[in-house]
């Protein structure tokens, strides 16, 4: 190569570094190495707003800091908050830019896709939960019908409002029913407590502990009616870091087959019980159901089909006003890569469109 060849490769390198700021740019397409913080979004929070949690994988993962040492070795930090304000609080982090992943209900998340918020669903965390409507302890209804026109809180804009308008509609009812009102968990308590409600969509067993609330309506652990939970990683990350979100979902979902395995049941409850909710509450609200059930992170026909319904049912309660399309949305290959790596392939059971369990492969 003569002299001139490379005074103007050398010169043309210098410009390209110059207009870049001083390093060569990578192109847009190609995903970036690794982030400095992962910040993770938890949609609640526990008694009095404290920042731990419990009744899901994620909360064991929080509270064991299972990702805080996978990472750790990478000098990435994690990033926790909590929000008392729920979904709907998470829905506005997403939309500020201020949330990579999150834990949701099936309630905000459709209203934050109906409005433009972008994700990918990875993993389920709950499924098959019972609901209950509590009232003070000395109430005379002894069902919802009993309720009518009476103070009926909800937490409006989280998954509670969609099991309450299934619910509802079950027993050809509607919120206009009521005079409906929306309270937080730790307000909800306190209303019932000292009635200034006469019911709520929440677990009875800590206020009826204290004597202080009663059971009025229970749905145990009913397929139609229960609700699920999605853990989701914001489009805009997965794009950049395809790599660190296997890694946050391979180590979740280690967490899970740990959550789910019938000896660890006390460990969970007294660990989630850190939340200032009682041992006594999570004994009672999944005692009734395999952990394995309860816990499933499977992306199956039943969730699918129930992610569909209650995108229809949210927009037949008007709780949204846009139709949402499924397809596309859900990222089940990393789930699946999980499952693989960790050899846990039929470690949870399937369960088909109606929620009953499928009969396993001979």
């Amino acid at each position: 190569m003569n002299k001139f060849s490379i005074t103007r490769i050398a010169s043309i390198l210098g410009a390209v570094i110059f207009a870049t700021g001083g390093m060569l740019a990578a192109p847009a397409s190609i995903a970036q190495d690794k982030p400095k913080v992962i910040r993770i979004a938890y949609s609640g929070a526990g008694t009095g707003g404290r920042p731990l949690t419990g009744g899901t994988v994620i909360s064991t993962a929080h509270q064991q800091g299972a990702l805080e040492k996978e990472f750790a070795k990478d000098g990435i930090k994690i990033q926790w908050t909590f929000n008392p304000g729920a979904g709907p609080a998470t829905n506005e982090q997403l939309a500020n830019g201020l949330a990579d992943f999150a834990h949701h209900g099936d309630l905000p998340i459709i209203i934050g896709r109906s409005t433009g918020l972008r994700t990918k669903i990875l993993f389920s965390y709950t499924r098959f939960g019972g609901n209950y409507i509590t009232g003070p302890i000395d109430s005379p209804a002894k069902s919802l019908e009993d309720l009518k026109g009476k103070r009926l809180a909800v937490f409006k804009g989280t998954a509670s409002q969609l099991t309450l308008g299934r619910i509802l509609k079950k027993h050809g009812l509607t919120e206009k029913d009521f005079k409906t009102l929306s309270m937080d968990g730790d307000t909800l308590r306190a209303a019932i407590a000292t009635k200034d409600v006469d019911g709520g969509v929440i677990a009875p067993f800590d206020l009826e502990a204290r004597g202080v609330g009663k059971v009025i309506y229970a749905t145990g652990p009913d397929p139609e009616l229960s609700s699920q939970g999605v853990f989701w990683v914001s489009e805009d990350f997965e794009k950049k870091y395809p790599d660190i979100v296997q890694r946050v979902v391979t180590t979740l979902i280690r967490v899970a087959a740990w959550s789910s395995d019938e000896k660890n049941r006390d460990a969970q409850y007294k660990l989630w019980s850190n939340s200032g909710t009682s041992y006594y509450e999570y004994q009672k609200t999944f005692g009734d159901i395999p952990l394995k059930w309860r816990l499933s992170p499977l992306l199956d026909e039943y969730f699918v089909e129930n992610l569909k319904k209650s995108i229809q049912q949210a927009k037949e309660f008007k709780l949204i006003r846009r139709d949402i399309e499924v397809n596309g949305w859900l990222a089940p290959q990393y789930l699946n890569t999980a499952l693989q790596e960790l050899k846990l392939d039929g470690y949870w059971p399937e369960f088909d469109a109606a929620g009953k369990p499928k009969a396993s492969p001979k």
